[in-house]
């Protein structure tokens, strides 16, 4: 069994061309085995139309040969060394933007989470909202379309009494969305 307490974090974005979230599980089982003799660990998968997500550990030196064992399964489109680390906060919000519109659901909910630490009050909750719709879509890439279409109503509890903006955040839209995703249980994309 691996100790992931000697191992690094690395988020890896493979190119996807085929893969929908119903893989996810198929794409993790190939990747645990195409890893199997090297000392890493798979952890969550997801999948959005243009990459496969894969949350990894490993030793630092075994990472170019564990990007060359997955492969088969997908080209590399970029790797990001996870560590904790103090970001300003107009920072993170940039960053949480770019992640959520470019369907990293999970680094936008980290980017999110940096900037939530640092409000208090209504933007804390409306800060909130906006993570709680990332990780939705998130549990959307796992195929547990069912668990994100849950949290909608916390989404719509958060950002109630949020104003129309949030920085460059349309929240009256995010609402509108979130309302129309809720009728039509459906999970349906779309940029913040």
């Amino acid at each position: 069994m691996t100790d992931r307490k000697f191992l690094e974090r690395y988020m890896l974005h493979l190119k996807n061309d085929k893969y929908m979230p119903k893989d996810v599980r198929e794409v993790h089982y190939r990747a645990t085995k195409l890893a199997s003799n090297i000392d890493a660990k798979i952890g969550i998968v997801r999948i959005a139309r243009k990459f496969i997500e894969l949350d990894i550990f490993v030793k630092e030196e075994n990472l170019d040969e564990l990007i060359e064992k997955l492969a088969p399964i997908a080209p590399l489109d970029n790797v990001r060394h996870i560590i904790e680390e103090e970001v300003d906060k107009e920072k993170g919000i940039e960053d949480g933007i770019f992640y959520f519109n470019n369907e990293r659901f999970w680094e936008s909910h980290e980017a999110f989470e940096g900037v939530w630490k640092k409000c208090s009050g209504q933007e804390k909750e409306t800060v909130q909202g906006i993570i709680l719709l990332a990780v939705a879509f998130g549990h959307a890439q796992r195929d547990e379309l069912n668990v994100g279409i849950g949290m909608l109503k916390r989404v719509l509890k958060k950002i109630e009494k949020s104003a129309s903006e949030y920085h460059s955040i349309d929240i009256d839209r995010i609402r509108n969305n979130t309302i129309e995703m809720q009728k039509a249980n459906k999970l349906t994309l779309f940029e913040i």
